[in-house]
């Protein structure tokens, strides 16, 4: 199993310690450094400025939004900064949420998961460097009755092929990813879960495809905290799991919330959403359970974050991206340092 890490957001306070933990986590020969974006930072902004301090380590946006960009320009954000990079980009897509795409994109999130195949589509071709057409729902290239004409890239990627992740949480989602894309990008993964929320839908979609699970990257984001009291470290995160199992999205459509349900926790994720929503974010934070916090993280000594990585080994992560936490750069770098050591501990490097 390999190592990933994942910076988050750019400008959530730590922007001057993020530079120190990427090249930190290039020289303990971590295989993937990831930045999300939302509606702030943007991820191929930071990815460039981190592959240009790096020498080993890849890069790879967890993710690009699928609603922020035509997808012609996201193939050509790919191959320049694949180029850039000296072949060490991976393009990861997403959806997204209805609230980010129609309040900030302006883009009506429909039909996410026929949106999600054409985009793939149109981005694998133009990185080919085939001459770009394309007759869908949602696209059609170039647009008939005009002047336009088909175009191919002029830049040249470092690789044939520049590995593309799907970030999916819902069973079809996860499903199509499996048949269409390199790896799944998953957040809020349990090992003892992880078969029927995400594995069982990603082996469907690859039979679909006519392929196996050989070769696929499963790879999940995990917070990982190093110290003696896991009880006062699991508390660190509530507020960041009742944001998500909460607030993201409405009462509806949360699939963060969804998928809490379907991990055993239907009447916990009813009440930390009912009170996140109803201006109780405290209440929230109060109302995750240990249980859930403790299952989806990394959290105490060496040798427990070992054990942890086992089960995520044994049940089929095959990149392991860990979100360091600490309030200090010394405690993220501590923790850093802790997951190769973990590694290495439970036999896995």
């Amino acid at each position: 199993m390999r190592l990933g890490i994942n910076l988050g957001y750019w400008g959530a306070g730590m922007d001057g310690d993020n530079l120190t933990v990427a090249r930190e986590a290039d020289r303990l020969g971590y295989d993937v450094c990831w930045a999300a974006e939302a509606y702030g930072s943007d991820a191929p902004t930071v990815l460039s400025w981190v592959a240009a301090q790096t020498e080993r380590i890849d890069v790879g946006s967890a993710i690009m939004q699928i609603p922020a960009r035509q997808p012609a320009m996201t193939a050509m954000t790919a191959a320049t900064l694949d180029s850039l990079s000296g072949g060490r980009f991976r393009l990861g897509l997403g959806v997204s949420g209805p609230q980010v795409s129609e309040g900030w994109y302006g883009v009506k999130f429909d039909k996410p998961l026929s949106r999600t195949r054409e985009y793939v589509e149109i981005v694998r071709k133009a990185m080919s460097r085939q001459r770009l057409t394309h007759d869908g729902e949602h696209w059609t290239l170039p647009l008939p009755g005009g002047p336009g004409k088909p175009i191919k890239l002029t830049v040249h990627p470092q690789r044939e092929h520049i590995p593309l992740y799907i970030a999916a949480i819902g069973p079809k989602n996860l499903e199509q990813t499996g048949e269409i894309a390199d790896g799944a990008l998953l957040i809020f993964p349990s090992a003892e879960h992880l078969e029927e929320t995400a594995i069982r839908p990603l082996r469907a979609g690859r039979e679909k495809a006519g392929k196996t699970m050989e070769g696929f990257d499963v790879c999940p984001t995990v917070p990982i905290a190093l110290g003696d009291d896991v009880t006062a470290l699991a508390d660190v995160f509530r507020p960041y799991t009742a944001l998500y199992v909460g607030g993201m999205g409405s009462r509806k459509q949360n699939f963060y919330n969804q998928l809490a349900r379907r991990m055993g926790y239907e009447k916990e994720a009813a009440e930390i959403q009912d009170r996140y929503l109803d201006g109780d974010k405290d209440g929230a934070a109060a109302a995750v359970p240990h249980a859930l916090i403790d299952s989806t993280t990394l959290l105490g000594s060496v040798e427990r974050i070992a054990d942890g990585m086992r089960a995520y080994a044994d049940a089929g992560v095959t990149t392991l991206t860990l979100a360091p936490a600490g309030f200090t750069l010394d405690e993220r770098l501590a923790a850093l340092r802790a997951g190769t050591e973990a590694l290495e501990h439970a036999g896995l490097a």
